[in-house]
């Protein structure tokens, strides 16, 4: 079963289209990569898959429920770690994510199961302002879960974080894979090729091309994925 249908979904502003005729299908438990310069309109397709704005026209589903007609529901089974951290300063680790299991009305058994799930158990009664920014971006990560999503965004998971701290993040995010759909944004291109079951690269608000990375570096004729990402990216690629 699909996790996430894209048909046709279109954003447009002030006559300007970002989002064109997107149309995508990503199975349950995928992680899927999509890739783009600034501008390419990644960043709307997410808001508009994410309930955050209202397509100009298409649609998409997420587990059968779409974002235009039924996005209460939508709503309900998704959740978004964005690029800046979303952490309480002030509270410590157990108190952020048993804040959240209150908002989304899960026993407090779930807040100590997604603090070991992610390896926070350590910083428990640490104050989340305390922690290193690799520690905070898991935290964030973390507090996204609570509510046990089913499609699950990550915008920039690492951006900023020193080399160990993204290699240790990308453990923690291997482990979600084949539980949670992902739907992950990044510029380091390493990052996707690393992680990603499949990844999308898109470009004046159009998908050029989708595939695994040694399908993508393939069908650019290129022995880098970074030498394929910047073949497939550019205005005019085969779609």
């Amino acid at each position: 079963m699909n996790a996430i249908q894209i048909l046709g979904l279109t954003k447009e502003y002030s006559g300007r289209r970002v989002v064109d005729r997107l149309e995508l299908s990503i199975p349950e438990g995928e992680l899927f990569a999509l890739l783009g310069v600034n501008g390419a309109g990644k960043s709307t397709t997410i808001r508009m898959l994410s309930c955050l704005t209202i397509p100009t026209g298409g649609d998409a589903e997420l587990m059968g429920h779409s974002v235009r007609t039924a996005s209460h529901q939508a709503k309900e089974i998704l959740a978004v770690s964005p690029q800046e951290t979303a952490v309480a300063p002030g509270l410590t680790a157990a108190e952020n994510l048993e804040l959240m299991a209150g908002i989304y009305q899960r026993p407090k058994g779930r807040a100590d199961e997604v603090m070991a799930q992610l390896g926070l158990g350590q910083w428990a009664r640490a104050r989340a302002k305390t922690l290193s920014g690799g520690w905070q971006r898991r935290l964030s990560i973390a507090m996204a879960l609570v509510s046990q999503p089913e499609v699950l965004f990550l915008d920039e998971p690492t951006l900023g974080l020193d080399v160990l701290a993204r290699r240790e993040l990308w453990e923690v995010i291997r482990g979600l894979k084949g539980h949670t759909t992902i739907i992950l944004t990044t510029h380091y291109l390493e990052e996707a090729e690393a992680l990603a079951d499949r990844i999308g690269i898109m470009n004046m608000g159009r998908l050029r091309a989708v595939g695994t990375a040694a399908e993508l570096k393939a069908l650019a004729g290129c022995g880098t994925f970074e030498d394929a990402f910047v073949a497939l990216a550019r205005e005019g690629a085969a779609s």
